[in-house]
């Protein structure tokens, strides 16, 4: 059920944004557009419908309801699309974001494809990002084309030059699928670790229709560590960053290697984190349907309707989502896709 907040009597702000189930919500991912310069096989379908540039928060809108948040305690913004380095003029946004750092924001970052880093990664820093999650999920120029339908591994490898460059600290995120890319993980594994960066896996989600058998390609992370742990030592490290993903350290290439895995052991005890799309809604959780339009609370009631819709989502965010992906259970849990949330 989608829930939209037309109107609420005048709430003022009550501090910290808790969830009916005790969790504290600290960590806002705001998507920032639903475009993106790729077509990654497990996130889009070939031909996408993409949003009217009308339909999509201005950066005043998205400052207010990031400033909303933070004084309600979000310690940790994430901007993510799409691709957020595509939408035109994005340092204007990262600026002004930035400057809630030591005022209550802690932390800025930023997740991307890296097609655009070698333009914009001095910038990020400058403006306060100190880390950034990039998309690599393979070395191999040819298979990188395919899965991505449109990218150049080339271009992502020089933007992640410049962003080390830059003195960004940089972790590579990598989907596993079977079949497509599960082959090449020791080599994108000992790549990351020799160049300093750390390296997440995650199991593909199923969000929206994207044209591929998601079933054949899904690779449990459980299956795919014992593997990797015939290989390698892992120890499992107290190592947190604010994320979903659980670590461990591997001792043969001395970084650390996270997992996420939303289909076979999800996380959601210690869930802390809500998704705004472009378009102002909020969702409380990526893999259900629930939201709160703070776009429409915004216009129509300003920043008390605002902070009362915060309250309401608070009321809304479910104890978990219900992924299944196997042979005879539908093969999309959400028809939106990843892109139009945030990844």
């Amino acid at each position: 059920m989608a829930t939209t907040l037309l109107s609420q009597p005048n709430i003022a702000p009550t501090g910290a944004l808790i969830d009916r189930y005790g969790r504290a919500i600290t960590y806002l991912r705001v998507s920032v557009t639903d475009r993106c310069d790729f077509r990654c096989t497990y996130c889009m379908s070939e031909q996408m419908s993409f949003l009217p540039k009308k339909d999509v928060l201005s950066f005043e809108e998205i400052d207010t309801i990031v400033s909303a948040f933070v004084r309600r305690g979000v310690r940790k913004v994430r901007l993510t699309g799409g691709e957020p380095l595509v939408r035109r003029d994005i340092m204007d946004l990262v600026q002004t974001i930035g400057g809630h750092l030591g005022s209550g924001l802690e932390e800025l970052t930023l997740t991307t494809n890296g097609s655009q880093l070698r333009r914009y990664a001095a910038g990020l820093a400058a403006a306060g990002v100190k880390r950034l999650n990039v998309s690599v999920d393979t070395l191999d120029a040819q298979n990188f084309a395919e899965i991505t339908r449109r990218g150049r591994l080339a271009e992502v490898l020089d933007g992640i030059d410049a962003a080390a460059e830059a003195g960004l600290k940089i972790k590579i995120n990598m989907v596993a699928m079977r079949g497509v890319n599960d082959a090449e993980i020791p080599a994108v594994l000992e790549w990351a670790h020799g160049r300093g960066f750390g390296l997440t896996l995650i199991e593909g989600m199923p969000l929206g229709e994207v044209g591929i058998d998601r079933v054949e390609s899904y690779l449990p992370l459980r299956e795919l560590r014992e593997t990797l742990g015939q290989r390698y030592t892992l120890e499992p490290a107290a190592h947190r960053t604010g994320g979903p993903a659980r670590y461990d350290f591997v001792k043969e290439t001395n970084g650390l290697l996270g997992f996420i895995t939303p289909m076979s052991h999800n996380f959601c005890e210690s869930c802390n984190r809500v998704r705004l799309t472009a378009t102002g809604q909020l969702y409380m959780c990526l893999g259900q349907d629930d939201m709160v339009d703070l776009r429409l609370a915004l216009r129509e009631g300003g920043p008390e309707a605002l902070n009362a819709a915060l309250d309401q989502a608070m009321q809304l965010k479910p104890k978990g989502h219900d992924f299944v992906l196997e042979r005879g259970a539908p093969t999309v849990a959400v028809a939106r896709h990843m892109s139009v949330t945030g990844g």
